[in-house]
């Protein structure tokens, strides 16, 4: 098929009455009520070991604010299952309806996220708005699974059925926000659905809500947020017939007011709170961190954060960038912990009170070491992002050990026991342009591992900081490398799915064939940055 021709059909039409009901009317499923005040840590912990580790196939919706994630299972429906009543429909679609009148709104963005955890959107007038909250908006297939701007072959190194389809943007109400930095617009999240009804299981948000459900069914919830870096230029200029762009002055907290008023104050807007941000280590260079929170929200937060940045620093004419100059990606760091399934308590947390990880954290910790090679092949997706790894060495290695420890800046993973926060995980093998759903999705997997296994790794006594393994953990300094071990680790393959492995690794080699000008392509300018 020719370079950007897609076989586009009224999607409407394709849908049986029954998954019409169930798009107009939602489905959510109540949390499981049963009393776990009183569950000790072992008998959690002997719970989890008798989950089934099989993924089943599943339809993912959202409920409003306020009310529990939920997760509908074909093979394994709640007890607590029931469908929305009417009023909590209409009670949201009220609110929404007030805010477009309040806002003059004109347009509404329905947006999802791309392999890269790039926004794809279509916009609607708003008018249309109830309508498409019924029937979803129609988006070809490729711009989420397919690599931007192929070339005419470029659909040889992915094959699919349906690749050449539609698919379907179905809104997330609770994610309907006024965006302070475009004009009379408003977004909303979706998930992704083909014309039958079915999750697109190359999704990463329906992959990352997979594995959170998993994690629920497990008696957990995890608290987690992101800590961005991210690099503002000056618009570029053609110096010599080169494209130049400098960085822009240090960003101090007394620095381009306004630029920092406005970021800060619409992602907070868009329901992304902003706990800090400072001045990083480059010139031009500024971290952003989050407010943690349960569930999916913390990567919908940075999936904001990643859009809204450079929406904003355009209207100073100024580049916000994710990717380096000189070469290196930013870091995004995952921090989180593990709570039980109710969010009263931090699993990570001593009784004792003494600042280390409880028997629980540190299996959730040889999870991520286990699995840190594969882990490293989602989290730094480019051939840039794992120059970081080797910390600059010119020490010729094909691999680095992983590394953990207490309060050190420097490990991979970093455990942090001070702070009103609690005990937490800081998981740094990630950078600024790994897709946040794919990172939280990928560390709830192997942290489940951890939990449910130890294979290769052995825990030390419960009055010990060490962690004994009996194979230790290398990251893989090649994207080749990686992509092998993600590809040979059957924990992840079985937890991401096998369809979004094969899409997710021929995108990689593709890009490798053409490193040099995707290199190009991106210093500067609009897709990964």
């Amino acid at each position: 098929m020719m370079k950007g021709t897609f076989y586009r059909r009224d999607c409407k039409n394709y849908f049986d009455p029954i998954y019409t009901d169930i798009f107009r009317d939602k489905i959510f499923i109540s949390q499981d009520t049963r009393d776990e005040g009183n569950e000790t840590e072992a008998n959690r912990m002997s719970k989890l070991r008798r989950t089934r580790k099989k993924v089943t196939k599943q339809h993912l919706f959202s409920t409003e604010v306020g009310e529990m994630d939920i997760s509908n299972s074909k093979d394994n429906t709640r007890d607590g299952t029931q469908l929305p009543t009417t009023p909590h429909i209409s009670s949201r679609m009220k609110h929404i309806k007030q805010e477009m009148v309040k806002n003059h709104l004109q347009f509404v963005r329905f947006e999802a996220t791309d392999l890269h955890g790039v926004s794809r959107s279509k916009s609607i007038p708003a008018h249309f708005f109830q309508e498409k909250v019924i029937h979803g908006v129609c988006m070809p297939r490729g711009y989420l699974e397919l690599i931007p701007n192929p070339k005419d072959d470029e659909v040889d190194h992915i094959r699919a059925t349906c690749f050449n389809s539609d698919i379907v943007l179905m809104p997330e109400l609770s994610t309907f926000r006024v965006l302070p930095w475009a004009e009379r617009t408003a977004r909303v999240i979706c998930d992704t659905f083909t014309v039958t009804g079915e999750p697109l299981l190359t999704s990463p948000r329906y992959i990352a809500k997979r594995q959170l459900s998993q994690l629920q069914d497990s008696g957990f919830s995890l608290l987690s947020a992101f800590i961005y870096d991210f690099c503002i230029f000056a618009v570029p200029e053609i110096i010599n017939s080169k494209t130049i762009s400098f960085p822009a002055s240090t960003l101090l907290n007394n620095h381009d007011q306004p630029f920092i008023q406005e970021l800060v104050d619409g992602l907070y807007h868009t329901g992304a709170n902003v706990e800090s941000f400072s001045s990083s280590t480059r010139p031009g260079q500024m971290e952003i961190c989050f407010l943690p929170e349960f569930g999916i929200s913390a990567a919908d937060n940075a999936f904001t954060l990643r859009t809204g940045v450079k929406e904003v620093a355009r209207k100073y004419n100024y580049i916000a960038s994710f990717f380096i100059e000189t070469g290196f990606c930013n870091s995004g760091i995952l921090s989180h912990s593990l709570w039980d399934v109710d969010g009263k308590e931090n699993m990570f947390c001593s009784s004792s009170g003494i600042e280390e990880l409880t028997i629980t954290g540190k299996k959730w910790l040889a999870g991520l070491l286990k699995h840190s090679a594969a882990l490293s092949c989602l989290m730094a997706p480019a051939v840039s992002c794992r120059k970081r790894y080797s910390k600059e060495s010119k020490d010729l290695k094909d691999s680095v050990p992983t590394t953990w420890g207490y309060n050190d800046n420097s490990c991979a993973f970093n455990i942090k026991c001070h702070g009103e926060k609690g005990t937490r995980i800081e998981n740094k093998l990630g950078s600024a342009t790994a897709n946040p759903y794919l990172v939280l999705a990928a560390t709830v997997a192997a942290g489940l591992d951890g939990l449910q296994s130890s294979d290769g790794v052995l825990v030390g006594p419960d009055d010990s900081t060490d962690l004994y393994q009996s194979k230790p953990s290398e990251i893989p300094l090649k994207l080749e490398d990686a992509l092998v071990a993600l590809e040979e680790d059957q924990c992840l393959r079985q937890a991401l799915g096998e369809t979004f492995i094969r899409y997710f690794v021929a995108m990689k080699k593709y890009e490798l064939e053409n490193e040099e000008t995707d290199a190009e392509r991106n210093k500067f300018l609009e897709y990964f940055i």
